[in-house]
């Protein structure tokens, strides 16, 4: 049995999905939509395939756009790996705010200023 080089393995699928869930240590779901047409009334249809997908450095979260790569059997359900983030996504760090701060910020009855009547 002789080892595969790089070039006589076959080119492997690679695809470009959402990171949809962190399921665990260096596990990702990742959804792959797609539009096909109904086979009966011709109406383009959205679909979705979700993959389980091993991110070797935990570099994802959710919301990124990756490029994935078909591999061995990694697991029960991981099939692909992660092979690079094409765009982060765009979030926004939590930070913890006091009851007083939302109500300095949000107008209530009591502080919407009403406007004079005009004669």
């Amino acid at each position: 049995m002789s080892s595969a080089t790089p070039a006589t393995r076959n080119t492997r699928k690679t695809i470009i999905g959402n990171v949809t869930s962190r399921s665990g240590d260096k596990s990702v779901k990742v959804t792959i939509p797609y539009k096909t047409p109904h086979p009966l009334y011709h109406k383009v249809i959205n679909r979705k395939t979700v993959v389980h997908v091993h991110d070797e450095k935990n570099e994802t979260k959710v919301g990124d756009k990756v490029e994935i790569m078909e591999t061995r059997p990694l697991s029960r359900l991981k099939r692909w790996r992660v092979l690079s983030v094409v765009e982060h996504a765009v979030t926004t760090d939590a930070v913890a705010i006091s009851e007083a701060d939302v109500a300095a910020q949000v107008p209530t009855k009591t502080t919407i200023p009403t406007p004079a009547p005009q004669a």
